[in-house]
């Protein structure tokens, strides 16, 4: 059945603004409340005890579990009730306690959270940041405004990620990590604060990349970051790897990375003999 043939159901204790927008198939539960700009899509399902204010539009097919709120003022002593904004994409899953605030005046104006990603118990996503499609953010992470993390990251759990810090596309922060600088895609990193031990072979094997790409990868890897921590300048190892390994769509794809607008710098890479089972494995 589709959702334009179930009705929408709202719970008799939940309080629906005047001009709230609500699309075909909505399940709103008990004692939520929903704000006068807020737009809906269809399908969506909050389980009790949702917030959701400002000018937020919720993607369809997304669900909100017990106490999160969504699009409130973000906790910014600038803010001066602007009319920022707020986006979760679709079917994305938002646990319990999680806070998500929308974005500033003084920022891009707008929070932004993908398609099809999880937000797990007690995470906050502060105001201006942007969240990629498919990213998963374990419990209690919590990160600064304008962090910007790319499409199928995952963030363990407690991680601490500082304002503007960038993550790339497919990177693993571990848990309990305090991330300061920009992690490059594909990479992984650990500690407090974190450092690069390696690249996400884990993601790449489950996604497919073959083996002679993920070992084309590695050897790029350990020329840019060489395990002696000598090498020469990191811009001569720059240009080293894009003349051996520039070919690789992967490998230009983290160059990109390294060679974009930053407010934060790199993570640094791990002290020589810092090891986990997944820094070598291809």
């Amino acid at each position: 059945m589709k959702d334009q043939d179930v009705p929408t159901v709202i719970h008799p204790t939940a309080i629906v603004a005047s001009g709230a927008k609500l699309g075909a198939g909505v399940k709103i539960g008990p004692w939520c409340m929903i704000g006068p700009h807020v737009e809906v899509g269809d399908g969506v399902e909050m389980i009790a005890n949702v917030i959701v204010d400002g000018r937020t539009r919720l993607g369809a097919g997304s669900r909100y579990f017990p106490f999160t709120t969504i699009g409130l003022a973000p906790q910014d002593l600038k803010y001066g009730g602007e009319p920022t904004r707020c986006e979760i994409g679709a079917r994305t899953v938002v646990r319990e306690h999680v806070t998500i605030h929308r974005g500033t005046a003084t920022g891009t104006g707008l929070t932004h959270v993908g398609a099809d990603c999880l937000i797990m118990a007690n995470a906050h996503v502060a105001h201006d940041c942007t969240l990629g499609d498919r990213v998963i953010i374990v419990n209690n992470v919590v990160m600064g405004g304008h962090v910007s993390i790319d499409d199928d990251a995952r963030v363990m759990g407690a991680a601490a990620i500082h304002q503007f810090v960038r993550i790339g596309r497919a990177a693993l922060v571990g848990g309990v990590a305090g991330v300061e600088a920009d992690v490059i895609p594909y990479g992984s990193v650990l500690g407090n604060r974190a450092r690069l031990v390696g690249l996400h072979w884990i993601w790449l094997r489950r996604h497919g990349v073959k083996l002679e790409e993920r070992h084309r990868m590695r050897q790029a890897f350990r020329l840019l970051y060489p395990r002696d921590g000598e090498g020469g300048v990191f811009t001569q190892r720059l240009g080293l790897v894009r003349e051996q390994f520039g070919d690789d769509p992967r490998v230009a794809e983290i160059l990109a990375f390294i060679e974009g607008e930053s407010r934060r710098g790199l993570v640094r890479i791990a002290q020589a003999g810092f090891t986990t089972s997944e820094t070598e494995a291809g």
